[in-house]
């Protein structure tokens, strides 16, 4: 029995390591665009810096709401330098306790908590927005980096299909059919894909470094990769429909339209502030043998400062909020407008190369290098028509780069990803 338990516990051992060194062997983690947007807004340090601004206005509503303390106060007085009678403190010295409190007016706590909480939602909106623009900054890094492998792989296949036509240049130098110039000519051309493949590495080194950043350099290992490759995903939201939910999505606007009633909030205080507290106290004393209680009032007069000053500010304040909420609109709607201009523009860049371009410019090299291959076309003709399949593959990747871009940039001005 005990032999069994120790070949289970054994065999249960063997498998765990082989399940860990399968998950280790089974290469790069591959993080899709929702993944790396959930990343980026859980261990970004710069947005977890900001989300700790709501946790302080937060605390700031625990100080506006808290109510004066009560002041204790004590004295003694005619106390004796030289010796004296027993009796002497009970009948001559005298001795004071008392207890006073700020009675405030004009609801001034419930004003000051009212105005911590309408700040603490204007805050929990400008955070809101930071998720925003680190969204857009995360998809525009994600695209790159998909923009990046692309062309690496555009640029492999390019210098293998290049070096194939070297290898078969050699081959013809050797049997006569093509001159030592034409030779050379062909191996000067290869070290151009060697520079584009070296290029192209370099460039999804950085752009996967700028992702790791945005993400959150913890959050993936070193040897990540992108899941996903560039793609074509038609939009058809109307413009209309687009501005409607922008102005419903965007924190930006929403914090201009909180702003409008923290301005508010903060005029109410000023006014209650203005209003003048009154302070109580009630003492005991104990004089010449005789115990009494005391009560006094006091409250400053308002005669000069009635806080008028304040007042005067915060009413401004309103006006000039309700005017930053009115630019904020606009704002909103020129991002729209603009980003949906900008999508339809590279949409139609994209039906360009798809409605022919690319199967031409396909065609046209393929032609070249069988032609120039059986000696029927010459080096010129080939090297052009491989120059221009490598510039139109390439410009089409970028404007594949450039749409989806756009597409991030309207997600971003309506403030939601999920697009009508």
């Amino acid at each position: 029995m005990r032999l069994r338990i120790y070949y289970f516990t054994a065999l249960s051992v063997s498998l765990l390591w082989a399940a860990i060194a399968a998950g280790q062997s089974s290469g790069p983690v591959r993080v899709s665009l929702d993944h790396a947007i959930t990343l980026a807004l859980q261990h970004n340090h710069t947005l977890l810096a900001a989300r700790l601004t709501i946790q302080e206005s937060q605390a700031e509503e625990i100080t506006a709401n808290l109510r004066p303390d009560p002041v204790l106060g004590a004295d003694a007085q005619f106390l004796p330098f030289q010796p004296v009678t027993s009796d002497y403190f009970d009948q001559n010295a005298q001795f004071d306790i008392g207890l006073s409190y700020l009675f405030e007016r004009g609801r001034k706590r419930q004003h000051r908590l009212q105005a911590a909480k309408d700040t603490t939602a204007v805050t929990t909106s400008q955070v809101a927005d930071n998720e925003r623009a680190l969204t857009f900054l995360v998809a525009s890094d994600f695209v790159n980096v998909q923009l990046a492998e692309s062309t690496l792989a555009l640029a492999e296949q390019d210098l293998k299909s290049f070096q194939n036509t070297v290898d078969i240049s050699n081959i013809r130098y050797k049997d006569g059919d093509m001159s030592e110039a034409d030779l050379l000519k062909i191996k000067l051309q290869l070290l151009q894909f060697q520079t584009d493949l070296s290029q192209a590495q370099l460039a999804r080194v950085q752009a996967l470094i700028a992702l790791r950043q945005s993400l959150g350099f913890e959050s993936v290992t070193a040897d990540y990769d992108v899941a996903g490759d560039l793609d074509y995903q038609p939009v058809h939201a109307k413009r209309d429909d687009l501005e409607s939910l922008a102005i419903q999505q965007r924190p930006d606007l929403r914090a201009a339209v909180q702003g409008v009633t923290a301005a508010q909030s903060q005029y109410e205080l000023q006014k209650a502030i203005g209003k003048r507290d009154i302070t109580g106290t009630a003492d005991y004393s104990h004089t010449g043998g005789t115990n009494a209680v005391s009560l006094f009032m006091s409250m400053p007069l308002p005669i000069f400062d009635r806080n008028q000053g304040e007042i005067a500010r915060t009413r401004y304040a309103i006006t000039q909020s309700q005017e930053t909420q009115k630019g904020a609109q606009e704002q909103v709607l020129t991002d729209v407008v603009n980003a949906y201009e900008g999508l339809q523009t590279n949409d139609q860049i994209i039906q360009l190369y798809r409605g022919g371009y690319l199967d031409q410019a396909q065609q046209s090299r393929d032609i070249s290098e069988y032609a120039y291959k059986r000696g029927a076309a010459s080096l010129l003709d080939f090297l052009d028509a491989e120059r221009s399949y490598r510039a139109v593959q390439l410009a089409y990747r970028q404007s594949l780069a450039a749409y989806q871009l756009a597409v991030e940039q309207l997600r971003e001005a309506v403030g939601t990803r999920s697009l009508p």
